[in-house]
């Protein structure tokens, strides 16, 4: 690393090899396999700790990956094989991770812009200007929380947020609760509502797969299927298209929802005096939880390194039309597993590779 004022504001700007922006499991990962090369590099991280994204979920959240699918390189998830992580056990060996490998993660530091800079990108993080000749973005899938726009138009009587805002049961105002999105997250949320209260869920069908089959654990079958179907093969990306609008839930029968009580009621299409209207039902919630997802924010990114969907251009990983730019941790990157902590190892060690190479060639021989 490398130190240097420039211009006549005497502002710092810090130059490395290797900037690796966003600090959970891709971001981890990728510094891993870069230390095994070693890279000069940095890690920033917008939390205040390694592991925060997870810590700030919902309290009773579970993996659906058992933990002899959940490790990244170098050190397995310390957990019986067959266990199901919650987002404790996930934030501690983030962070443990990170203590082991001695990696350099700079808490703190939200990325608030970047652009190309004759040969080096140049990063603005608050007060601080850094700059690198290669940028790893492992900022993951779920950056921005995605909620419809008829959220705006129900009553202000109706308590609304986020799926990524909710922690349990006791933090809502008492009443009956209208769960929207039916995926894993949904369900599990509605589930668990469901307990104390009055629950619809709203959303259409995703499809299941048992937890387990045969004898054995779902995963120990799919796993292999998963990593194998990549975006070079013709069934990985008929597999890709059919899994962008939703993953089907594991390990939660249909009868468990009408054990619960929940009352499931179809999508939500409008609004009728301020209530929500599922498929024809007027509701009235004293809640709203919106289980709709995240959308990607690469809104600090300069845009001719995005597509019309405001999404990377990339091959693999290797940003398209932008040298020395990288991305880990991206859904379906290569394959199935590309997202989960599990499976963001593989991505991370052929971008390592790909950007060590690119190193070596550019050095004086």
């Amino acid at each position: 690393m490398t130190m240097q004022n420039s211009g006549t504001t005497s502002a710092r700007v810090e130059r490395f090899e290797t900037i690796v922006i966003g600090g959970g499991q891709a971001g981890l990962a990728v510094g891993y396999e870069l230390a095994r090369r070693d890279v000069d590099f940095v890690i920033l991280d917008a939390a205040r700790r390694v592991g925060d994204a997870w810590r700030q979920r919902w309290d009773s959240l579970r993996l659906f990956t058992p933990a002899r699918y959940s490790s990244l390189p170098g050190m397995p998830f310390p957990a019986p094989p067959k266990h199901l992580p919650d987002r404790d056990e996930v934030a501690d060996y983030l962070e443990r991770y990170a203590e082991r490998f001695d990696l350099p993660v700079r808490p703190n530091t939200r990325v608030d812009a970047m652009v190309r800079d004759d040969s080096r990108y140049a990063i603005r993080a608050g007060d601080h200007c850094l700059e690198a000749e290669h940028v790893v973005v492992a900022t993951g899938p779920f950056q921005s929380p995605r909620v419809p726009e008829i959220a705006a138009r129900l009553s202000s009587g109706i308590h609304q947020l986020h799926s990524s805002q909710y922690r349990n049961p006791f933090d809502l105002p008492e009443g009956p609760i209208l769960v929207v999105g039916a995926g894993n997250s949904g369900v599990q949320i509605a589930l668990e509502l469901a307990r104390y209260r009055k629950v619809w869920l709203a959303g259409r069908e995703v499809g299941r797969i048992p937890r387990r089959l045969l004898g054995r654990d779902v995963y120990d079958w799919l796993w292999p299927v998963l990593t194998r179907a990549t975006v070079e093969t013709p069934w990985g990306r008929r597999l890709r298209a059919r899994t962008m609008s939703g993953d089907p839930l594991v390990g939660i029968p249909g009868r468990a929802l009408r054990e619960a009580g929940i009352v499931r009621v179809g999508r939500l299409t409008e609004e009728r005096d301020s209530w929500p209207v599922c498929e024809g039902q007027v509701l009235q919630p004293r809640v709203v939880v919106w289980c709709t997802g995240f959308s990607p924010d690469y809104s600090w990114l300069t845009p001719r390194v995005l597509d019309e969907r405001g999404a990377p251009r990339h091959h693999r990983g290797v940003a398209m039309d932008a040298p020395g730019l990288y991305f880990v941790g991206l859904r379906f990157q290569h394959n199935m597993t590309s997202a989960l902590l599990g499976g963001v190892g593989g991505d991370a060690s052929f971008i390592a590779e790909q950007l060590s190479s690119r190193i070596a060639s550019a050095s004086p021989s």
